[in-house]
């Protein structure tokens, strides 16, 4: 137990797990829904491990035909994706243009360095800006206003944009990704446990679960 405002309020226990994923992946926007479940009830630390799934997309963004998938493919996979969104109470638009996430995933990246609860604010925006609200998160501008109303200052996102750093931290990912045999995203690793996909929130609590026992046995 611990003092919160002077009353005591239980102790979350701990969760570790890194998640690789793309802010244009449709499928890591359920996952990130339901990640959020699973943050309910444990105090759940996620490394963020930002890819870009689709770097060959131009800066001015590309219809979804670009992606060579047929017709039925694609159908097939949007009434499966909208069936999922229903499932966590989300009115989700699949977009019809394909952004480049580059500058989104460096502004990701930096946010982190603002603090816990202000990332995941532009976590959450960049995801219901892209796929609820229709917005090109792939616009500098787009993602100006985005990080203004999440609390980010302007140097910063200036920064997360002219920064190598920020520039080797997402090599540094699609290196990991590459050793570690990630295929899709979103890809979550919790403890030995390798999940891909948007899995369902019943399995990544499962996973918690298992992670913990493992680490009590340690």
């Amino acid at each position: 137990m611990k003092m919160v405002n002077g009353k005591q309020e239980k102790t979350r226990l701990q969760v570790r797990l890194t998640l690789f994923a793309d802010y244009v992946c449709p499928f890591c926007f359920i996952g990130d829904l339901r990640l959020q479940q699973l943050r309910k009830d444990y105090d759940v630390l996620v490394n963020f491990r930002f890819i870009e799934i689709h770097p060959e997309t131009p800066a001015q963004g590309a219809t979804v035909d670009s992606l060579d998938y047929s017709d039925e493919q694609w159908q097939g996979m949007m009434d499966g994706l909208l069936e999922m969104a229903a499932e966590e109470h989300v009115s989700l638009k699949p977009p019809r243009l394909l952004v480049n996430s580059h500058h989104a995933l460096l502004l990701a990246e930096a946010a982190k360095s603002a603090g816990r609860e202000t990332f995941y604010k532009l976590n959450q925006a960049l995801y219901f800006g892209y796929f609820i609200e229709g917005r090109n998160i792939g616009d500098r501008d787009v993602l100006r206003e985005i990080a203004t109303d999440c609390g980010i200052s302007e140097e910063l996102a200036e920064k997360a944009w002219s920064d190598p750093e920020y520039e080797k931290i997402l090599q540094t990912n699609m290196a990991m990704a590459v050793k570690a045999g990630v295929t899709g995203t979103p890809t979550f690793f919790i403890g030995q446990q390798r999940f891909t996909g948007a899995v369902a929130a019943n399995r990544l609590k499962e996973a918690a679960v298992a992670y913990l026992q493992s680490h009590e046995e340690n």
